[in-house]
């Protein structure tokens, strides 16, 4: 029924940038907290960021000062915009959103995106 799909992802040099999008899409009535999260090889999946309906916002202490996130709600869109990109970066980055599907009262659910590959390296 709700779809995320990332893109945005790719090959980039150290200091460079990258700005990820994620569109959901489907019988969406309400979409709240956005997040992206990230795992690099062989490490746990952690959060980068996230930004509520009222556009409170939230970062890892990794990617402060770097990152930021941002969202389009009339476009159901959430964004990443990554400066100053690092090594240690590099790691699939995975949308995810609360959201309400149907009416207003269904249950929110979590809803994931398959992920999009960011590498940074010269």
């Amino acid at each position: 029924q709700v779809q995320l799909v990332e893109s945005g992802g790719g090959l980039v040099q150290p200091g460079g940038s990258l700005k990820l999008s994620c569109v959901a899409s489907g019988n969406i009535f309400s979409i709240y907290t956005m997040r992206w999260y990230r795992q690099a090889p062989g490490k746990q999946r952690e959060l980068v960021a996230n930004i509520g309906s009222g556009g409170s916002l939230n970062y890892g202490d990794s990617v402060k000062g770097r990152f930021t996130i941002s969202r389009d709600n009339p476009k159901n869109t959430v964004y990443l915009q990554m400066n100053s990109l690092k090594p240690e970066d590099t790691a699939v980055y995975y949308c995810n959103a609360d959201i309400r599907v149907g009416g207003i009262l269904t249950t929110v659910r979590d809803y994931w995106g398959q992920g999009t590959q960011v590498t940074v390296s010269s």
